[in-house]
């Protein structure tokens, strides 16, 4: 009796303790709860999220995908309100395709004088908007939401869109307690399932018989008054797999610099449709490799046969390429065609929507139609291009083949140099400079024939930022110097997106506030609208905050409002790659004078210093003549990405960098 009793109790205590993963039982202690207990400066926490997707088979249209999702999210700060908001793309279909969503059970507790009140979502809390031509957005606002809350709901999406499941996040950027995801799947479909990131769940895999009924029905007889109708029904059996996913205590994935795309990395599920199996029918593959998915992409009406459209375009482009005889002259020609005659309507995707025919005539296209626009206009001039199809950094890297993977075309030449890449939507691209966005690690290249081969799209070429500073510095501290500023290839197209719509009155003077309340004159700008030229800025500036005077001695950053005081780099350890976009060198050339009456009395001496497999290279560099100093200074980085394995080396790299970018020049008076 007496072990009975020490069972009993356990068990109580067990049960007490026990976290409850179910809607509605919010505890007190969770409201009570002031900080995550493993992540302090969370500004929010999902306590717990549950998922599923069922197969629903509704007779006269087929299979639906059912996905339901429940979650349980704990605020904080002020700062994890927009936790308490939630929204679940979908497409409302026109097309093949339909999906619905509805929100449900949306509930939001705060503690009130030590009870438990609770504040249900209203209508007026959940609104739909459109995205985009073909995808729409519900979304809900959790309403009474305070510091303490604890929010509550579940979304449901009905979806035939069979050859894609919802990718299940089992991490996110604020700490995720406990995950749960079941899959229940038919044995008449089979999937690619594929994890992502660096940590994986317990997995469980269960197999159970399962069935449904479909009705039939048949009419007998001839006459009007001898029709009958019968009823039949069919059961049919099948297999089901259930496989469970459990993740817990998931920590928040935290931004660090030169991240691609950090959804890359983080932990996450990934399935898509490989074959179906139907009784008494053959197996279908769907997307089983590279080569076949690019083919179905190649094959449809809104993107090989728009590719092979030429006569709405033959005679303007006989003007354009006309007395021209070098591919280079061609490349760039059509190039600049295209940019200022279609505008990008900012739609992406590898599909036309209205047609490259119509985009041409409206001045206005997507992505597609500007690009495979493009690439018909090359081959017409007798060039060999090819259409290339890529993901943007935004919607990450695919892990492995299916459709989705890309939402975005080029156009690429093959030249004897190798391929010349090619992006018509920006303005401010050049051949081989393409828009930041593009430069996603690799592309897909379609050739006329349905073949395909994989295309590196990260830059080769090192992009520069070369400033040349001479000033001078006067017995009271003040600096009065001029400047110069040149930037290339993508530094040079970065530079032109940002300024675009800025005024340059509005532009000098964040200038002057953000570096030491420095006074600009003489300011002009080379090349802002000839994209193929280095951009220039040149300007007089005179500063009374750049020189501190102790005593009888000056102290001086010798690269004044250029100098790096961070290291971007603050993490101990690393998991991802560190990608930079494209290699660069940023150098500077300066020439100091000092007063009359001072001498140098602290110089900082010359070094250099490279990192491992020739990644980078860092030189400082300094001597005097007279009265003059003159430092040269360059960093440069060789590749656009660097692996994790060099992060502890590349840290390291970076302080002695700034540790000497900040070492000051001591003047002493005479």
């Amino acid at each position: 009796m007496k072990n009975l009793t020490y069972l009993l109790l356990f068990l109580f205590c067990l049960n007490a303790n026990a976290q409850e993963f179910k809607l509605g039982k919010v505890s007190i202690a969770e409201l009570e709860q002031k900080k995550h207990p493993k992540d302090t400066a969370a500004v929010a926490a999902i306590l717990f999220k549950k998922g599923e997707v069922k197969f629903q088979y509704i007779q006269g249209e087929g299979f639906k995908v059912i996905t339901e999702v429940a979650m349980r999210i704990k605020i904080y700060k002020k700062e994890g309100y927009d936790w308490a908001n939630y929204a679940i793309r979908f497409l409302p279909g026109t097309g093949s395709i339909k999906e619905s969503v509805l929100y449900s059970d949306a509930v939001t507790y705060n503690l009130v004088d030590g009870k438990i009140e609770k504040t249900k979502l209203k209508s007026e809390g959940e609104f739909e908007e459109k995205m985009d031509r073909y995808w729409s957005r519900k979304k809900i606002t959790m309403p009474n939401v305070k510091e303490g809350s604890v929010v509550e709901f579940i979304y449901r999406i009905q979806s035939n869109r069979i050859g894609t499941l919802r990718e299940f996040y089992f991490q996110t950027d604020i700490p995720l307690d406990y995950a749960e995801y079941k899959t229940y799947v038919p044995e008449y479909f089979i999937y690619n399932s594929k994890m992502k990131g660096f940590i994986t769940p317990q997995i469980n895999v269960e197999k159970s018989p399962k069935s449904f009924v479909i009705t039939s029905k048949e009419r007998t007889g001839s006459g009007f008054n001898t029709t009958t109708t019968n009823f039949s029904t069919d059961k049919i059996d099948y297999i089901e797999t259930k496989t469970t996913y459990i993740t817990k205590d998931m920590p928040s994935m935290k931004e660090e610099a030169f991240v691609n795309n950090i959804d890359n990395y983080t932990t996450s599920l990934v399935q898509e449709l490989s074959m179906t199996k139907y009784p008494n029918e053959p197996l279908k593959p769907y997307s089983t490799d590279w080569d076949a998915v690019v083919k179905t992409i190649y094959d449809n009406d809104d993107f090989g046969a728009e590719l092979n459209k030429t006569g709405y375009f033959e005679n303007d482009l006989k003007a354009v390429v006309a007395g021209l005889t070098t591919q280079d002259e061609i490349v760039s020609a059509v190039l600049n065609y295209v940019k200022s005659t279609v505008k990008w309507n900012e739609y992406y995707g590898y599909s036309c929507n209205d047609g490259v025919k119509k985009a041409y005539k409206d001045k206005s296209g997507n992505v597609a139609e500007i690009n495979l626009m493009l690439t018909a206009m090359l081959r017409s001039a007798g060039l060999k291009a090819n259409p290339v199809l890529i993901s943007t950094r935004a919607n990450g890297i695919s892990i492995f083949p299916n459709h989705s993977a890309f939402n975005y075309v080029i156009a690429a030449v093959e030249s004897n140099e190798g391929l010349i890449l090619l992006d018509a939507t920006s303005k401010f691209s050049t051949p081989n400079v393409l828009p930041f966005r593009d430069l996603n690690w690799m592309g897909r290249l379609i050739r006329k024939d349905g073949t395909s081969e994989e295309v590196d799209l990260m830059p080769k070429k090192a992009s520069n930022n070369s400033v040349t500073m001479v000033y001078s510095i006067d017995a009271s501290g003040k600096i009065t110097g001029k400047l110069r500023y040149l930037r290339t290839d993508h530094n040079a197209m970065r530079f032109r997106s940002e300024i675009e719509n800025v005024k340059e009155e509005d532009y000098l003077e964040k200038l002057e506030n953000e570096n030491e309340k420095i006074e600009i004159a003489d300011y002009k700008r080379a090349n802002e609208k000839d994209v193929k030229m280095p951009l220039v800025e040149t300007c007089s500036f005179t500063g009374t905050n750049l020189c501190e005077i102790i005593g009888e001695k000056m102290y001086i950053n010798p690269l004044l409002f250029f100098t790096k005081e961070q290291n971007p780099f603050k993490q101990e350890v690393r998991e991802f790659p560190i990608d930079y976009g494209f290699p660069f060198k940023d150098s500077y050339t300066i020439n100091i004078s000092i007063p009359a009456g001072y001498m140098i009395e602290t110089l900082p001496k010359s070094t250099a210093l490279n990192m491992e497999d020739n990644i980078g290279v860092f030189k400082f560099i300094s001597q005097t003549t007279d009265n003059i100093i003159q430092l040269s200074i360059s960093h440069q980085i060789n590749t656009p990405i660097v692996s994790a394995d060099y992060y502890s080396m590349l840290k390291d790299y970076y302080k002695a960098m700034i540790d000497k970018e900040t070492e000051k020049i001591v003047l002493k008076k005479i």
